[in-house]
């Protein structure tokens, strides 16, 4: 039982902290020495013998204050010069204590309680059960002992337990086989992990173990630093995870690193709701992504765990709750089950002393050299706390403009977007990741050329951004002049200064009143070119270099619920954020994505589960605003008159799967309807209501919601102003949205906007699902990133060909040589070639379809990568043609396989496989190369104008799946 001692009167020596001494822990960490702590251990131990009314005992206080004295003074003697001493040699010291003093059952109390610890902490002494007859383990203090056989076992047999064809005792051998004598406590862990991850993939679920064991490093490391136990099994967690979240809470908050609030919350209580068994769901890929990047350290030591971490959210979320508990354990309940990942910032700082949790960060720069280099500085100060950055580009004027101030020419854009590509690269966000900025640019701009070949690798290198990304933001009617082979007039926003914040009709009707102007003499600083020329170009850099996005400037303005309140100037840096910008205002987005995969129940879609998960998202994505830290005050500003969300989806693939649908399927692209409309339905309703409990947002009044118009509905508006010609997108329902209207004009929305799919990479990684809306990207790969090398394989193919008697060493080994892809392969029945296609080999237009059913739904946008193989100029041309007129707001990377072919064996693999067709003679088969654009490289393609013409691709090497998963940023990941 824990007593809070008074400090003694008298005190003849400083008994807290000798400077001069270090003490030696368990676990090998060296801490300064703490007289108080002998105070307290010999308090205890009368406590355990005499009651709670012995720390009131002024006898009691005198001996504890002598003895403490004492003992410090024993070890003063021994190392007047200071010196470091084992925690073992203060606790002989204690015990020696008491014995001379004549306190023998007090003694005697002591004594068993080191032995009761020492039982905790697993055999230390030579009580090795099963010990090893020949290999030895070095111990953290330098000890060695023999391998515990039994302790090797138990972690084995309890991090395969209820994974059906994983064989524990197969790991056990094959470790043993690869120690050594003398090897490291970690070593023998290491050895276990190492073994493990090779199985993968023959068998999927051995990821689940390799995660498992992993974890014994983890607590290891986080247990003996917090002082808990030395070292613990996946079973012990059950009863120790909640003393070491108390103690994770007071050493973090004594690291300056955690909100001193959280100690005020009952950590009692939420201790007792900590789940152990959830750390049983962690992939490899995904724990050591936790380890290695999220989870809180000092001194290059993780003192946090996975269910520690997820409450650390959880109460930094709830921070502002009445029942701070009750929201902290709801909150707990949803991050740890997987069901809803927030995003990456919010993962990083929720409950610490720097709470930045917003993931996305858009500004517009001013057409003045200060305006300019402030918004730099923004950029600088947003990155460094791991905000993603769209900067919106097209007020500053255009090469050749006339500079009234010094009576001369501006140099234009892209000198300025060279120091901000390098400003990015300073600042790293910490060192945790790199810091990632997207500059957007109107097609109008008169540098809108030069913009287009920022990311080539020739040319004079002062005007190149290889680390940036750029975005084009299109208007309507240059897309309506490309379909039309109409000219395109080019312009600088320092005479054409209103074009950038008009859109839809009023921008059509003062643009064409600028052509006029550049005919009669007015205009004199403007160039004509062919719009289908200028596309061209635009497609053609995308494949090359893989940038510029395409991103289009009507849809977002005219279908966006605030466009009374200003206009949307770009996207962020992920495609899917589209809020409005102003030199007052800074839009700031928070992010978080429901686990589409999670609510697939029997093969079906779980409607009440899915809003249960939506509505308390959405409340936790609200807390974001007012919990986060603002580096700058023009975001604190728009988010709190504004208040977006952007609530998205990952692991739609996986939804797919267990729903035994392809991908490249009509019924998919019914899904993908279906199931954005149940989110975007329950999500509304949720912001709405909280709009009931806590208010509207400030600027509600004028908006679309305010006039009864949501997002299904404003479809509508862009359909009139850019006519009926130009669009085409479904409008079917299946929800009672006549009902939500009612509430939404009555109760008001706390929200501007509510919903954004983003990438989620990262925490789609954490949680073990495809990422974001996308396809499978290959069955079985090794994915390469920050965090090391990992086998992946589609568990859900392994389990299907297995059903069929398909899955043998033959199917892994054409499945590694095909790169993943089960086309090529003969015995695999069509349906699952369909099911299993990957990312290349579903067409595009399928990407596009899906992503327009979900489009109609979202008052935001949606991150979406295009995966074309075979690609050609025709083919990119109709692919975003397709985009725009399906009404898509944005688009993201393009992922492109060129039209060329490479031989990979004299040998046809796809007949080998085939049941006896062993020796089957047939042609060699081919796989595809692939274009720099597919890994977002700035790659020279050869051959351009054969490309544009469709007859040839690009001849660099295949993307590796390693690529899709790190693309420059994990703000909205």
């Amino acid at each position: 039982m824990d007593t809070t001692l008074s400090s003694p009167d008298k005190a003849s020596v400083d008994i807290t902290a000798p400077q001069r001494l270090r003490v030696i822990k368990r676990g090998g960490d060296v801490a300064a020495f703490d007289g108080s702590k002998i105070s307290v251990a010999i308090t205890k131990a009368f406590i355990a013998t005499e009651g709670d009314n012995a720390a009131a005992s002024s006898r009691i206080r005198d001996f504890v204050h002598e003895a403490t004295q004492s003992i410090v003074d024993t070890f003063l003697r021994r190392m007047p010069d200071g010196g470091t001493l084992h925690i073992e040699d203060i606790q002989d010291q204690v015990e020696l204590a008491l014995m001379r003093a004549g306190e023998q059952k007090v003694a005697r109390a002591y004594v068993l309680y080191r032995e009761e610890h020492a039982r905790a902490r697993q055999p230390q002494n030579g009580d090795i059960a099963k010990p090893h007859p020949s290999l030895n383990v070095t111990q953290a203090d330098g000890t060695v002992r023999p391998l515990d056989l039994g302790r090797v076992e138990t972690l084995v047999f309890d991090a395969c337990e209820g994974l059906t064809n994983v064989e524990p005792q197969k790991i056990v051998d094959a470790s043993l086989k690869n120690l050594y004598d003398g090897v490291s406590i970690d070593g023998v862990s290491q050895a276990l992990t190492m073994t493990a991850r090779t199985l993968v993939e023959k068998e999927p679920n051995y990821t689940y173990a390799t995660a498992r064991l992993l974890q014994d490093n983890l607590r290891r490391e986080a247990l003996s630093f917090l002082d808990i136990v030395d070292e613990a099994t996946y079973q012990e967690m059950a009863d120790l995870y909640a003393p070491a979240f108390k103690a994770y809470i007071a050493k973090g908050i004594a690291f300056d690193q955690l909100d001193p609030q959280l100690a005020e919350f009952d950590l009692e209580r939420l201790g007792a709701a900590l789940d152990h068994t959830r750390d049983a769901q962690f992939t490899y890929l995904g724990l050591q992504t936790l380890y290695d990047r999220y989870f809180l350290h000092h001194d290059d030591i993780r003192y946090e765990l996975p269910q520690v971490m997820f409450m650390r959210v959880a109460m930094g979320l709830a921070l502002n709750e009445d029942d701070r508990e009750a929201r902290a354990i709801e909150f707990y309940e949803l991050l740890s089950s997987f069901d809803y990942m927030a995003s990456t910032p919010t993962l990083f700082n929720a409950g610490t002393v720097k709470s930045q949790l917003s993931s996305c960060y858009l500004t517009t720069v001013p057409d003045q050299l200060d305006g300019i280099y402030g918004a730099i500085r923004d950029n600088a100060m947003l990155s460094k706390w791991a905000g993603g950055l769209g900067n919106d580009w097209t007020p500053v004027r255009a090469l050749g403009s006339y500079i009234k101030g010094t009576n001369g020419k501006s140099q234009g854009v892209v000198p300025f977007l060279k120091v901000v590509n390098d400003t990015a690269v300073a600042v790293n966000q910490g060192g945790k990741r790199k810091g990632a900025v997207c500059a957007y640019l109107e097609t109008w701009h008169l540098d809108v050329e030069e913009f287009l070949e920022l990311r080539k690798n020739t040319g004079d290198d002062r005007r190149r951004t290889h680390d940036m990304n750029t975005a084009n933001w299109v208007p309507d009617l240059f897309m309506k002049r490309v379909f039309d082979d109409e000219e395109w007039t080019l312009f600088s926003p320092s005479t054409c200064p209103d074009l950038h914040d008009l859109y839809g009709a009023a921008f059509e009707k003062r643009y064409t009143e600028y052509e006029e102007m550049t005919r009669n003499g007015q205009l004199k600083l403007f160039k004509r070119v062919k719009a289908k020329d200028l596309w061209r170009k635009m497609l053609s850099m995308l494949f090359e270099t893989g940038h510029p996005w395409i991103t289009f400037k009507d849809p977002c303005n005219l279908r966006s619920p605030q466009n009374h309140a200003g206009v949307v100037h770009s996207s962020n840096l992920c495609t899917e954020i589209t809020l409005n910008t102003s030199a007052d205002e800074i839009a700031v987005c928070n992010l978080g994505s429901v686990n589409l995969a999670q609510h697939i129940v029997d093969g079906e879609l779980d409607g009440d589960k899915l809003k249960k998960t939506v509505k308390t998202a959405v409340r936790m994505l609200d807390n974001v605003i007012d919990i986060n830290y603002y580096a700058v005050p023009q975001a604190e500003r728009s988010n709190f008159k504004h208040r977006p969300v952007g609530l998205g989806l990952m692991g739609f693939q996986d939804a797919l799967y267990k729903r035994g649908i392809a991908y490249a399927s009509q019924e998919a692209v019914e899904f993908s309807d279906t199931s954005m409309e149940l989110i975007s339905y329950h999500a509304i309703e949720a912001s709405s209501d909280l709009a009931a409990e806590r208010g509207r947002y400030q600027s509600f009044e004028g908006s679309l919601w305010s006039k009864g118009v949501l997002p299904i509905d404003s479809i509508a508006n862009l359909a009139e102003e850019r006519g009926a010609d130009y669009i085409e997108v479904d409008t079917s329902t299946t929800q009672d949205w006549a009902r939500l209207r009612d509430k939404v004009t009555s109760q008001g929305m706390r929200n501007s906007n509510v919903m954004a799919i983003a990438p989620t990479a990262t925490i789609s990684n954490i949680c073990g699902v495809t990422q974001s809306i996308e396809p499978t990207y290959q069955n079985l790969f090794v994915k390469s990133n920050l965090s090391g090398e990992f086998t992946v394989v589609n568990a859900y193919m392994v389990n299907d060909l297995k059903e069929r008697g398909l899955w043998d060493e033959v199917m892994i080994n054409d499945l590694k040589y095909y790169d993943g892809s089960v086309q090529p392969i003969d015995r695999v029945p069509d349906d699952l070639k369909a099911r299993y296609a990957s990312a290349f080999e579903v067409e595009p237009k399928w990407l596009v379809e899906a992503a327009a059913r979900r489009q109609k739904w979202i008052d935001q946008a949606q991150s979406l990568n295009l995966y074309i193989a075979g690609v050609s100029g025709k083919k990119l041309d109709v692919t975003y043609r397709m985009a725009w007129f399906r009404g898509l707001k944005t688009t993201y990377y393009l992922r492109a396989l060129g039209a060329t072919s490479v031989e990979k064996s004299t040998v046809d693999r796809g007949n080998l496989n085939a049941v006896g067709n062993a020796d089957s003679g047939a042609a060699p088969s081919t796989q595809p190369a692939a274009s720099p654009a597919a890994s977002g490289a700035s790659g020279e393609a050869r051959g351009i104008d054969d490309f544009l013409s469709g007859k040839s691709g690009s001849g660099s090497r295949a993307p590796s799946a390693g690529d899709i998963d790190e693309l420059g940023c994990e703000a909205c990941q």
